[in-house]
């Protein structure tokens, strides 16, 4: 008996193929790890952005909640309060910018510039010190009814602008969104 040592070209290609096949999968396997690991962790992105209800805060009350580590103030004003915050001219403001990344371009400081778009009495803004990252007293503390940083000075009106000592800007607005039930999308 003779040995038939012919090869079989089409078994030749898929072994071939088969061979290719597994080293890719096996190549994308050890890889995606590496991959994998340079996106954000769970951690990081349940901060990245949350949502609140504020529709049981109540008028003349402010909420503070923690977002990516930094507190952030929700206040419902009274009608006094609004008031004395739009009675304000923009020109005796040290920033007169509005400081809220919702807004396209750069828009005053006027209240209406600096409020929930379609809410006006809440007020949401990211409750650190411009001038050295402190946290400000709330409740009508200060001289301005609004804000008070105690460490420095730094005085903030009822709109969260800065009125008086060494803060150089008024009181960053985080990027929002508000749906029906006043449902508050930040981050």
């Amino acid at each position: 008996m003779e040995n038939d040592v012919s090869i079989n070209p089409a078994r030749r290609d898929f072994l071939y193929y088969a061979t290719a096949g597994a080293g890719t999968v096996a190549v994308g396997a050890a890889i995606w790890p590496l991959i994998n690991q340079m996106n954000p962790s769970a951690d990081v992105l349940a901060l990245s952005s949350i949502r609140v209800d504020v529709s049981g805060v109540e008028p003349g009350t402010q909420l503070t909640i923690m977002l990516s580590g930094k507190p952030v103030f929700i206040r419902h004003r009274t009608e006094e309060e609004i008031n004395q915050a739009r009675s304000e001219e923009l020109s005796d403001l040290p920033d007169t910018s509005a400081r809220n990344p919702n807004l396209v371009g750069e828009d005053t400081a006027a209240d209406e510039n600096r409020v929930v778009p379609g809410h006006d009495a809440f007020l949401v803004m990211i409750g650190v010190c411009t001038h050295l990252g402190c946290v400000p007293l709330g409740n009508g503390a200060g001289d301005f009814g609004g804000w008070f940083c105690p460490c420095h000075g730094s005085h903030y009106d009822t709109a969260g602008r800065i009125r008086k000592g060494p803060a150089p800007e008024n009181l960053h607005i985080p990027v929002m969104s508000v749906s029906d039930g006043l449902v508050l999308t930040l981050g």
